[in-house]
């Protein structure tokens, strides 16, 4: 065995690291390549095999994230675009309506003109943080010990008005968590924001009845992108309306449950109730096993 040849996985670590500390600079795919000793062809096949997507849209992703928090900060779209490494704000515009599906001013806006009324309220699973925009939840969040909502709420809607309201947010709270053997009785309204691809996400995954378990690969055939399961994980891990919106539904597909933004113990109790809830109600004979 060759101890001096490079590991692929060497070659894809050191070119993220170029990227992540010089994306502002906008590198070429040649100048990446040239960092590992790669032909561009080579590097490009490789490194879209290891990170699930291309050079350039890796670099898109970290000059975009860099994007969303200078706007938070208010600063202009000309400067941001700057500062970026993009020629101008129609190169800021392109990014963020490919990517994100808004407009960098729509963006900027977020919650402008809005608000949003919170209240913290007890689950099966811990406390949790419900949020609602027009009588629809707009955020549910289970809170660990270290967290401050009013963090988590500004981080998530940048410029809405907040108010802490749990009496008005009440009725909505007490349909999250239908008893054990009972279904809900209608659907609960959401106010869901996010990119276009998100919005596909879960929208799928809100089709999956309790019960199911589905994995990446299945939503990613479901939105009809069968080799975007990588995003599809990406998209899952940032939803914000956890629970309802029912991300801990999906598991790998060797039957592993993968991780959970709320933690894996959490997911596990989640899927035992939801199993429980299954049996009581006499649900068993139509929930079909997964294929």
């Amino acid at each position: 065995m060759n101890t001096t040849e490079t590991h692929p996985f060497r070659q894809i670590a050191q070119s993220i690291d170029h990227l992540t500390i010089h994306f502002r600079d906008q590198p070429s795919l040649a100048e990446v390549a040239a960092q590992v000793n790669l032909s561009e062809f080579h590097f490009q096949r490789l490194f879209t095999e290891w990170a699930g997507v291309s050079p350039k849209k890796f670099s898109q992703y970290l000059t975009l994230e860099y994007a969303k928090q200078q706007l938070r900060t208010g600063a202009p779209l000309a400067e941001v675009a700057h500062t970026s490494g993009l020629s101008g704000t129609g190169r800021l515009h392109d990014l963020f309506v490919t990517i994100e599906g808004v407009t960098p001013g729509q963006f900027k806006q977020a919650g402008t003109g809005l608000t949003l009324s919170y209240g913290i309220f007890n689950s099966p699973f811990g406390p949790y943080l419900l949020g609602a925009i027009r009588c629809k939840i707009a955020l549910l969040h289970f809170l660990n010990e270290d967290d401050q909502p009013d963090s988590l709420l500004a981080d998530t809607w940048p410029g809405i008005t907040l108010q802490e309201e749990p009496g008005r947010v009440k009725h909505l709270a007490d349909q999250v968590f239908p008893l054990m053997g009972s279904m809900r009785a209608k659907p609960i309204p959401l106010f869901m924001r996010g990119s276009a691809f998100q919005l596909k996400v879960w929208e799928a995954l809100l089709k999956i009845p309790e019960g199911r378990l589905v994995s990446y690969d299945q939503i990613a055939h479901a939105i009809g992108q069968p080799t975007a399961s990588r995003a599809v994980g990406t998209a899952i891990g940032s939803n914000p309306i956890g629970y309802l919106i029912p991300c801990h539904r999906v598991i790998k597909k060797t039957g592993l449950f993968g991780g959970y933004r709320w933690g894996s113990a959490r997911k596990q109790a989640m899927l035992g109730w939801e199993a429980a809830r299954v049996r009581e109600s006499g649900m068993n004979d139509v929930i079909e096993p997964n294929k």
